[in-house]
């Protein structure tokens, strides 16, 4: 990449936020500190795309929380999306939780799609208020097909989001780690399989950057998957909880796209989680 060579669009991921209804609560002062880190650090960016669990549990004191924290950092903060996670459905009458969702976040439903800047984004989530997994209808998947294939989005990357990582991917979904979640696991990568172009990020394990397989590599068949990692905290191998907070930069250029670590906690950039994914 030359030296002045500038992206054509950028975004942030961050993921599993789990703001509580307790303002000075762990998880809710790095969501704080991980929108700072993006007014300062995301000149012109096209939005945050957040990947699910934005809420501990789905409660409408959550949402106040969270929405509070966000009018906090308004100044330069770019627009936020959202993906609905299963702690924000699964503790409660599924339809009520979904309420409080959109209410709460302005997005339309369970899944929607946004062009921004020229990039097709598309989120996932679950039609169920199941405890760990997703489950995608029929009629989801199919609309996921429809907007993959139009033809606007045939000869450049799509972004697609969706809170629990297809099994045996990224960081945490193998089978004997039991943190895949998606019902659907089979009709889901058979329509990406279909759609090369495509990167999912996913979120859910709280693995950390570091980890191996943080990038799933679809090798041109299949889309490219990143584990999101996590605002709230992070989760190891080891099956033992980290103290952390990470989430990506990514920047897209005509021909690749960079998809940088960012450790919000340190301020600093996360040198094993560097990606670059280059487009014909």
């Amino acid at each position: 990449m030359r030296l002045y060579e500038q992206p054509l669009a950028n975004f942030q991921v961050i993921s599993d936020t789990h703001v509580t209804a307790n303002p000075g609560h762990e998880y809710n002062r790095n969501f704080d500190r991980a929108l700072k880190d993006i007014r300062t650090n995301a000149s012109g960016s096209s939005g945050i795309m957040h990947v699910g669990d934005i809420t501990d549990h789905g409660f409408t004191e959550e949402y106040g929380e969270l929405n509070r924290i966000i009018e906090g950092n308004r100044e330069n903060l770019p627009e936020i999306r959202f993906t609905l996670g299963n702690h924000d459905v699964a503790f409660g009458n599924w339809s009520s939780r979904l309420g409080n969702y959109t209410a709460h976040t302005g997005m339309q439903g369970a899944y929607h799609d946004h062009w921004i800047d020229g990039y097709h984004y598309i989120f996932l989530g679950s039609e169920k208020g199941l405890e760990r997994f997703c489950h995608l209808t029929e009629q989801q998947l199919d609309w996921l097909d429809m907007k993959l294939g139009e033809k606007a989005s045939a000869h450049k990357p799509v972004f697609v989001f969706l809170h629990q990582p297809l099994m045996d991917t990224v960081a945490g979904s193998l089978q004997s780690q039991k943190w895949y979640g998606v019902k659907q696991d089979r009709e889901l990568k058979f329509i990406l399989s279909k759609y090369p172009q495509a990167i999912l990020f996913t979120g859910h394990t709280h693995w950390p950057l570091e980890a191996h397989r943080t990038m799933y590599d679809g090798r041109g068949i299949t889309a490219t998957i990143f584990n999101a990692a996590s605002v709230a905290y992070l989760w190891s191998d080891e099956d033992v909880y980290l103290p952390g907070s990470q989430g990506f930069y990514v920047e897209i250029y005509a021909d690749k796209v960079m998809i940088r670590g960012r450790d919000f906690a340190s301020g600093s950039w996360v040198d094993a989680a560097q990606f670059q994914i280059d487009y014909k």
